[in-house]
């Protein structure tokens, strides 16, 4: 967050918004340490029900999705890091993201970042109906948390996991509300471990097709 807090105040003045979002089912108690450390000035929500994450089909965080003043998606969802603390894991540089964000600040739709609606569609991926289940039953583990039953959501958070086993927000979420290894039988470094060096973040295509 203090990286985000740097590019606000840096671009604020050239009508650019942050808005973000804590996908933390443990809600304002999970979240607030955080957001009290790094003391944003742009707009911070917590959503305890995974709405964002349903809606804009984020598969983990940090996810970002570029909307325009008129509203329109101009770039779908895709990792974002403001410095690359992570970069071992997921192969991407900080810098040429921030370049983009301050071009499509400075130029608006005319940034060769913001994308048509043509390309927008093309980069969506299908849903799968499993995946339609995935989100059933990672909302019914979030009830049944939410509802002072732990130890039966669990059930429902492994069967998110096998249907749409890309999601790492579903595994993340998951493990952080119970003993992952004893619940689960192992933890998120041990599932990034298991990659073996490939990157857990889908490739980032930054530019535009024939721009790159």
């Amino acid at each position: 967050m203090p990286g985000w807090q740097k590019l606000y105040a840096e671009l604020k003045d050239k009508n650019f918004e942050i808005v973000s979002v804590a996908q933390d089912t443990g809600g304002v108690k999970d979240a607030k340490p955080w957001i009290d450390a790094a003391k944003p000035e742009y707009t911070v929500l917590v959503d305890t029900q995974h709405l964002v994450t349903r809606l804009y089909d984020m598969v983990n965080v940090p996810t970002a999705v570029w909307i325009n003043e008129q509203g329109r998606i101009v770039r779908p969802n895709e990792a974002a890091y403001v410095d690359d603390r992570y970069k071992g894991m997921h192969r991407l540089d900080a810098a040429e993201y921030l370049a983009a964000i301050r071009d499509w600040a400075a130029k608006g739709d005319q940034s060769q970042f913001a994308l048509s609606e043509v390309e927008i569609r093309e980069r969506l991926t299908p849903q799968k109906p499993e995946w339609a289940l995935a989100a059933a039953e990672f909302a019914l583990g979030e009830y049944l948390y939410h509802n002072g039953q732990g130890p039966a959501s669990i059930r429902h958070y492994k069967e998110a996991q096998r249907l749409n086993p890309d999601s790492w927000n579903y595994k993340r979420q998951a493990w952080a509300l119970s003993d992952a290894e004893r619940e689960y039988g192992t933890s998120f470094m041990k599932e990034v471990q298991k990659l073996n060096g490939k990157p857990y973040y889908a490739p980032r295509k930054l530019k535009k097709e024939g721009k790159q």
